[in-house]
């Protein structure tokens, strides 16, 4: 009896062990695996998303000074880079870093292309500083020497105004209004002389004309005024005085004439 006994006990124990595995099996299947799966699928089909995400064209738009090949350089862009894992923060970070550009509009455009959009800085002046040229913008940012190229007829600006910051602003404000006065079409050379905001001068193909600071738009039309009479009465003249609002000086070569 005893023995029937433990054989009947042995044969149960065998049967508790093996349904045991039957549970695991389905808590894998039912629990593990399909995670498993979905991370599996995930995974290929992003490695063929971005397999198939590669840029193949850069297209620059908006750009008159520098080159398609100048503006890669600046983003840094190799052409090999991967259009869903490329940072957009990072091109506008590299580009921006340039003075010649102000601002900078990245697109997307899957699977393979990126569009660039650039606002560039627009040359404003040239700056003399030290014997050389600077070609600067209407912020007074220097964008790049001058060297070999020729001289775009834009205004100079000398007396080492950069010495003080009210000083390029005041200049900067002047050669804005002569601009605007339409002064720029009408003379072959124009040079800001911009040592002191009160001692502020240009010199219009020769002529001196002594504008101090401030009311440039006013003084510029006294200016232009004053230019017609004396071509009229064909005097030489040497300066004028514009820095008082009730009179101007007109100094000839060899007198004054109030």
């Amino acid at each position: 009896m005893r023995n029937r006994q433990k054989i009947k006990k042995n044969i149960i124990t065998k049967k508790k062990g093996g349904s045991g595995l039957l549970p695991r099996f389905k808590y894998f299947a039912l629990r593990v695996m399909p995670p498993l799966v979905l991370i599996l699928v995930i995974y290929f089909v992003s490695a063929a998303v971005i397999s198939a995400s590669q840029i193949r064209q850069i297209d620059f738009s908006g750009s008159e000074h520098l080159t398609d090949e100048e503006l890669r350089a600046l983003s840094g862009l190799k052409g090999n880079e991967n259009l869903v894992t490329l940072s957009g923060n990072r091109v506008f970070r590299k580009m921006t870093s340039s003075p010649w550009i102000r601002s900078v509009s990245i697109r997307k455009e899957f699977p393979d292309t990126l569009q660039i959009l650039v606002k560039e800085s627009v040359p404003f002046a040239l700056l003399e500083l030290k014997g050389k040229l600077y070609i600067v913008d209407d912020r007074g940012e220097m964008l790049q020497e001058l060297k070999d190229s020729p001289i775009p007829f834009l205004p100079v600006i000398s007396g080492a105004p950069f010495g003080r910051k009210e000083n390029i602003s005041e200049a900067l404000s002047l050669v804005r209004a002569i601009k605007e006065k339409g002064l720029m079409f009408e003379k072959e050379h124009i040079e800001v002389i911009a040592a002191k905001p009160r001692e502020m001068a240009v010199n219009f193909d020769g002529v001196i004309v002594k504008v101090g600071e401030g009311d440039y738009e006013d003084k510029l039309l006294r200016f232009m005024d004053l230019e017609e009479e004396i071509s009229n009465r064909n005097i030489h003249v040497d300066y004028i005085d514009l820095r008082f609002a009730d009179r101007a000086i007109v100094k000839p070569v060899h007198e004054v004439i109030k």
